[in-house]
């Protein structure tokens, strides 16, 4: 569970921002929205290919630098 403790005289909305990058960090936003429709099996598969291109191709470019 994503918890934010708020700071001294800190305002909601910056603690509320916090919350909203950690969510975003710890992927529980894409979880959700993953899991708002069925994915196919072949689709699923489809995903984790282009998934490991992209990594793969990140990687590549950090190597060339």
């Amino acid at each position: 569970m994503i918890s934010v403790k708020i700071r001294d005289n800190e305002p909601f909305e910056r603690a509320f921002k916090r919350f909203t990058k950690a969510c975003e960090k710890s992927g529980l936003m894409a979880e959700i929205k993953r899991h708002q429709h069925f994915e196919k099996p072949s689709e699923q598969k489809k995903r984790r290919i282009n998934q490991a291109k992209r990594k793969m191709r990140k990687l590549m470019a950090e190597l060339d630098r």
